[in-house]
């Protein structure tokens, strides 16, 4: 079995700052997309529902069509009876027979005015229907070419990123099998409670990066030496001398060029 290799406090911290380094470019990437994909998103749904508005309004229109069309066939149906009555009461043999006739007719006509009502009113329906379809085309219209100008901006970035932001999450995940479990967790809460995502800061003029509380000339020397791990009181942020900063920025600056 092979023995496990003591990892030293400076290496744990220069792994660290690597790892803060990696995933702050990571952030920087996903910056640059900002909204974007959120956007293209919310447009993808707003054309989508306007599809399927025009696609029920469309089939409310043939609904309509249909019921114009059954009035029709009713008032034909209705004249030909009225004919056929018509021509009935020309032979009736009592005044009884002749009334039944007329009530005949007289319900027949009322039948067509009835359906002819009915069609003037699915007339007015299917302009105002059109209006509103002509109205969903105009801003579907608007919205299609909204999200196409903005889908050609997120592809754009993602061409320019997506292989590097890809490469830089796997060495990320690379880098945090090499470091202990804890410190990870540790790093990884720290990242998650703080708005710029800095865990791993260096000391900057006597404070902690992006802090203006000064860090205590003895506990400087202590960072400075390596041999602990120390946050910061204020924020919580784990620190690292600027000098130990430096060195790996300009490794990891090389590295970067390299993705």
């Amino acid at each position: 079995m092979a023995k496990k290799v003591e990892v030293s406090i400076e290496e744990r911290l220069r792994a660290l700052y690597n790892l803060q380094l990696i995933d702050s470019r990571v952030d920087e990437i996903r910056n640059i997309r900002g909204e974007l994909p959120l956007e293209v998103r919310d447009l993808e749904d707003e054309v989508e529902g306007l599809n399927t508005r025009l696609e029920k309004l469309n089939a409310n229109l043939e609904l309509i069509d249909e019921d114009i069309k059954s009035r029709k066939n009713l008032i034909e149906e209705a004249k030909a009876l009225i004919k056929k009555y018509s021509e009935q009461q020309e032979n009736v043999r009592n005044n009884r027979e002749y009334n039944s006739l007329t009530k005949e007719i007289e319900f027949q006509d009322l039948e067509i005015q009835l359906a002819e009502k009915h069609i003037k009113e699915f007339k007015v329906q299917i302009e105002q229907k059109k209006e509103i379809i002509g109205d969903t085309k105009e801003k579907l219209k608007s919205r299609q070419a909204h999200l196409k100008h903005k889908k050609s901006e997120l592809d754009a970035i993602l061409a320019e990123t997506e292989k590097e932001e890809n490469a830089l999450i796997k060495k990320s995940d690379d880098y945090q099998k090499e470091i202990d479990a804890r410190l990870v967790k540790a790093y990884l809460r720290i990242r998650a409670s703080v708005k710029n995502g800095l865990a791993v800061v260096p000391i900057e003029r006597g404070a902690s990066g992006g802090s203006f509380f000064t860090i205590p000339p003895q506990v400087q020397v202590e960072i400075a030496s390596r041999k602990k791990i120390i946050t910061d009181e204020h924020s919580g942020r784990i620190l690292v001398d600027a000098a130990l900063a430096t060195e790996q920025k300009e490794k990891m600056e090389k590295m970067f060029a390299k993705l």
